[in-house]
């Protein structure tokens, strides 16, 4: 993992040259800068905003140490004057956002920055970073819970994620959108999810026979999780059930896990044999390369499985592992600004969203000018106020999990659905936000 001491070089070489430039031209005046998505991935009928915390944490310790200061000066491409600025630098802006856990969609800030231009700029990679990855991550698993339809999720991908920091971002933000519980010890500690997990089938290998392994086990952790698919999965099961005859009274296992081969099948005879045993406090818990759709296709058959582990899909976001995510400046010195590039047409100036509702149930969103009022609630919130978090800016991970919860059941059920809604949410533009792109476009359309 990255050394806090060198959070400050994570950034692109960009942000430095152009900060650079800017103290040059002593461009000093406020800027605004929008982080939002351009559109949604084909799958996404909506985005579950997640990363907030982290960037806010960041806006507040960033420093540039002596020993940094020193590696940029050896480049020999930045000026006194820029490393001088660095050494003094203090994020000292603004920030609002849409609280973590909040879906939104495309064109919606999930935060907007304010503060003199070359802040503004130069902490533009390390927020689209953090609110980019656990954004991605948290609607993915939000879809996750949603196929599971009120059985348990456990998050235990950490092997298979990209890089141990994405492990840790992954276990937050999947709790954040729902998932019960996570194999990531450290996740545990900094975050305080409750952790879970079962056992490896190297555990079960390394003994000369299944069900000593099974006895050996339960006699550490009684009250463990089996994973009966190593050689044989209804002959682990039929393991178990020897087990819990050895045992009596004194059998407190779990629940078994089933890892492979046909989940539907295997879950039904599992259930039938512990229930035919008398064991039908044991839990059935499925893994497997398990994404949303295969969770949702095993509910829909009515597998008696209790509880899913998934990893990887969820953990990288498989089918959608990138956001056309962006942190574009839509103000300079009280000036809207707007950007023409073709499918990147920026709507200019700080805004505001306002969800509609009708009887508890978003029927659409208005995104207005800062300025402007539209009917409904604002959800675009102050967290920061001159480089300072402002208080509860950002609440505990498990208040933010009951928020997304709340939040997603406002939802009409056509969006919390794994197929695309059609048609798909609403989101309309306030009248005065529409008349400053238009008066832009043609601004900028007409100049030489």
């Amino acid at each position: 993992m990255t050394r806090p001491e060198d959070t400050a070089l994570l950034t692109d070489l960009y942000e430095l040259t152009m900060t650079e430039a800017y103290l040059e031209e002593g461009m000093w005046d406020e800027a605004v800068f929008s982080l939002f998505a351009r559109k949604l991935p084909a799958r996404r009928n909506y985005l579950l905003a997640a990363g907030l915390d982290d960037a806010l944490t960041y806006l507040e310790q960033l420093r540039f140490d002596a020993e940094t200061l020193d590696w940029l000066a050896s480049q020999g491409r930045f000026s006194d004057r820029l490393l001088g600025w660095l050494e003094r630098f203090r994020f000292s802006g603004d920030v609002d956002a849409v609280p973590e856990g909040t879906p939104v969609f495309a064109e919606e800030p999930l935060l907007e920055v304010r503060a003199p231009l070359p802040e503004a700029q130069l902490v533009e990679t390390y927020l689209l970073n953090q609110v980019h990855f656990q954004t991605a991550v948290a609607s993915k698993a939000r879809r996750v819970v949603e196929a599971a339809a009120g059985r348990d999720v456990m998050e235990f991908g950490l092997r298979r994620y990209h890089g141990t920091d994405a492990g840790l971002k992954v276990a937050r933000a999947a709790y954040l959108a729902g998932v019960g519980s996570t194999s990531n010890v450290l996740a545990g500690k900094r975050y305080g999810i409750p952790l879970a997990g079962t056992m490896a089938h190297s555990y079960v290998q390394a003994h000369d026979d299944e069900l000593e392994a099974f006895r050996a086990f339960v006699r550490v952790y009684p009250n463990a999780t089996l994973l009966v698919d190593t050689y044989d999965t209804l002959r682990g099961v039929q393991h178990v059930i020897r087990l819990a005859r050895e045992l009596g009274e004194d059998f407190q296992v779990r629940s078994v896990r089933l890892d492979s081969g046909d989940l539907l099948s295997l879950s039904i005879a599992t259930r039938e044999m512990l229930d035919e045993a008398g064991l039908s406090q044991v839990r059935v818990y499925a893994s497997g390369g398990l994404d949303e759709d295969a969770v949702a296709r095993l509910v829909a058959h009515g597998a008696p499985i209790d509880s899913f582990g998934v990893g990887t899909a969820m953990g990288v976001s498989s089918d959608a592992p990138a956001l056309d995510m962006a942190y574009k400046l839509v103000a300079y010195a009280g000036r809207p600004r707007v950007k023409l590039s073709s499918g990147k047409v920026l709507l200019p100036g700080a805004k505001q969203i306002y969800r509609q509702e009708v009887d508890g149930v978003a029927r659409g969103d208005v995104l207005t000018n800062r300025d402007d009022v539209a009917p409904g609630r604002p959800l675009l919130q102050p967290v920061m106020r001159a480089g300072q978090r402002l208080p509860g800016a950002t609440p505990t991970l498990t208040e933010i999990q009951a928020l997304a919860r709340r939040e997603v059941s406002r939802l009409p059920p056509e969006l919390r659905a794994l197929t695309p809604a059609r048609p798909p949410y609403a989101v309309t533009l306030g009248r005065e936000l529409a008349r400053a792109r238009e008066h832009e476009v043609e601004l900028w359309s007409a100049a030489p």
